[in-house]
């Protein structure tokens, strides 16, 4: 028994071909999607014994093995959930600033105009084409404050649209994973076409949300939505579903279905591109919104205000010219009860001071017997509100009324004092005269300021005593004895003193309220006369740009849009920032799994002469196994 060249040869031509298959296949599989470069893993076959020696009997390929390294691939997971999150962001805040930067802008031109057109006023106080211009520019504004509502409105419907198809195609990988589960129970782990597919879905799903892959036996892996809820566990699948917001429906929020039942799940946590939209929705959109809707609201209550304080060209005390903030349409979708409540109360919401608004949400709970606690969902801050009656006060600007039922033990309601005020915000005023820019009353140089008075109609001018120019009446007004001493223009005393209720005096054919803090004595003089001349009431009219009314008295009308605005731009910066650093990360996760499991197009190429060498030598050996066994046979004729 000799060597077995022939043999030997035959071994090497099947393994130097199964290699050159090897080979091409990564080779043409480089620009594949997922795939994984293969190496086929060469052996030597037993020798066997001849005389005292051991010849070797060839060889043949043991084992073709897929290069894959789990650390690596779960580092470029995480760096593509960062990245897909970071782009995201990025997006979706660049949308929103090009929102304030674009349509955004007639908000502060309509500002501008409206006061400009104030200031004409001011000139020429009885010029009912400048009076018209005050209306239009005012229509404008409201428009103005429509049209960035609008844009918000439409971003959350997008933003909505986005977020339930990345769910259906969330719910779609993991249907497919589970699937592929199932066929390497069947096959095992050595099919490596298999492998690759899980490997890509893997990745792909990363991008949607941060998970977490936990490997079985056989190539089969499980998958957990982070760390809270598990979305593939072998064959099964937990379909991740969108329910109505609670309780605003139009805000939808996540869950995870586990034996029928949804499971909640905070949106903003879950990371990757899902994740980055939940957090622009709740985190940044919303709180635009809010804080839009505090514009809309300060400017139609300090105009109306405003209104208030003078007279009309018909001699009448001013009426508003935006509706009022606290009508049905403005105040919609201030308070959403939590569904699981099991008290009947219904609430609403009033605001009762513009200025201590801060544009944010509240969380109200009840804890029986008589505990109403509001929190502030920006700060984190708490504050008892106090029962009046059926009215909860000692909110920042706003009361909250029960308007029927009762609250029960652990009711809890979201208030938005400021919600629906933008897209609400319109000019009721259609007459030019009805702009109250004369006033009719003025204080006494000596008051100390702690008493406001405010004409809240004009009953009858054919009474006695009514004043008009040169027939001014002067009020004494002693808020301690709640009484009044009345003053004609010459000093003399008409009457009195006369008593009081708080907070309205009704006398000589005009009704004004006072506003008293603490118990003094002030005076006001009054003149009621229709003077088309008369510019004193527009003339504050026209201060209030620069007023600092909003805010605790910290910021302007055009303070608190720049605000946002501003806002809104830095994060859009600091999400370019993210997004760079996100990538960088990514990248270098990337070249790492490409190092390892990539093609490299110049090693396989080297390989492929290598083993198409090998296998012309493994042939040419069979040759001459062949030419000495013809000469052997010849030789032995």
């Amino acid at each position: 028994m000799g060597v077995d060249l022939l043999n030997i040869a035959r071994t090497g031509v099947l393994a130097s071909q199964s290699q050159l298959g090897v080979t091409s296949n990564n080779i043409t599989n480089v620009n594949t999607e997922g795939y994984h470069r293969q190496v086929a893993q060469q052996s030597a076959l037993l020798p066997q014994q001849i005389g005292g020696n051991f010849y070797g009997t060839g060889t043949y390929v043991s084992d073709v093995k897929r290069i894959y390294n789990e650390f690596a691939s779960r580092e470029l997971r995480l760096g593509q959930s960062t990245l897909s999150h970071a782009e995201t962001s990025h997006t979706k805040l660049t949308e929103l600033d090009a929102l304030f930067s674009q349509i955004g802008k007639a908000v502060p031109q309509g500002l501008n105009d409206l006061f400009s057109d104030l200031g004409n006023l001011v000139d020429q106080p009885d010029d009912l084409g400048i009076r018209g211009g005050v209306l239009n520019s005012a229509g404008q504004l409201a428009n103005a404050i429509n049209q960035i509502q609008s844009g918000l409105d439409g971003q959350m419907q997008y933003t909505n649209d986005q977020i339930e198809g990345v769910t259906k195609r969330i719910n779609e990988i993991s249907t497919e994973l589970a699937h592929l589960n199932g066929e390497l129970l069947k096959t095992g782990e050595d099919n490596m076409q298999l492998l690759d597919e899980q490997d890509r879905l893997l990745k792909e799903l990363s991008g949607y949300v941060q998970i977490n892959v936990i490997p079985q036996e056989g190539g089969v892996k499980s998958v957990m939505l982070g760390g809270s809820a598990m979305l593939v566990s072998g064959q099964e699948v937990m379909t991740v579903s969108l329910q109505d917001g609670d309780p605003f429906p139009q805000e939808p929020k996540l869950a995870v279905e586990v034996g029928g039942n949804p499971v909640a799940i905070d949106g903003t946590k879950v990371g990757g591109e899902l994740g980055a939209l939940f957090q622009y929705r709740d985190e940044t959109l919303l709180p635009s919104m809010h804080e839009i809707g505090q514009l809309a609201l300060g400017v139609a209550d300090a105009f109306n205000e405003m209104q208030k304080q003078g007279l009309d060209l018909n001699g009448e005390v001013g009426s508003n010219i935006f509706n009022d903030i606290n009508d049905p349409v403005a105040s919609f979708g201030r308070v959403g009860a939590v569904s699981d409540n099991a008290g009947t109360a219904a609430l609403s919401v009033e605001i009762t001071d513009t200025a201590a608004l801060n544009g944010t949400q509240y969380e109200l709970s009840f804890t029986a017997p008589s505990t109403y606690e509001l929190k502030d969902s920006r700060t984190g801050n708490v504050q008892n509100l106090t029962l009046s009656g059926t009215t909860l006060t000692g909110g920042d600007g706003f009361i909250i009324n029960i308007d029927s039922g009762a609250l029960a033990d652990g009711d809890e309601f979201i208030i938005r004092p400021t919600a629906g005020a933008a897209s609400g915000l319109k000019v009721e005023m259609t007459d030019p005269k009805g702009i109250a820019a004369g006033t009719g009353v003025s204080a006494d140089e000596n008051n100390a300021g702690d008493v406001e008075v405010q004409i809240t109609s004009i009953d009858n001018r054919g009474a006695a005593n009514f004043p008009v120019t040169g027939s001014e009446l002067t009020f004494e007004i002693n808020t301690a004895t709640n009484q009044y001493q009345v003053y004609d223009a010459d000093g003399n005393a008409v009457g009195g003193p006369t008593a009081y209720t708080p907070p309205s005096i009704s006398a000589f054919g005009f009704t004004f309220e006072v506003t008293a803090n603490g118990a003094t004595t002030e005076s006001f003089t009054f003149d009621l006369s229709i003077k088309p001349g008369d510019n004193s009431n527009a003339l504050q009219m026209a201060k209030l740009n620069e007023a600092k009314l909003m805010n605790g008295g910290k910021s302007s009308f055009a303070d608190v849009y720049e605000t946002t605005k501003q806002n809104v731009g830095h994060k859009t910066k600091s999400a370019e920032v993210s997004m760079e650093a996100a990538e960088a990360v990514y990248l270098q996760a990337q070249a790492r799994v490409e190092s390892t499991s990539g093609v490299n197009l110049d090693e396989e190429a080297a390989n492929l002469m290598r083993f198409q060498q090998s296998y012309q030598a493994a042939a040419r050996i069979m040759t001459v196994s062949q030419q000495i066994f013809d000469s052997l046979i010849t030789s032995a004729r």
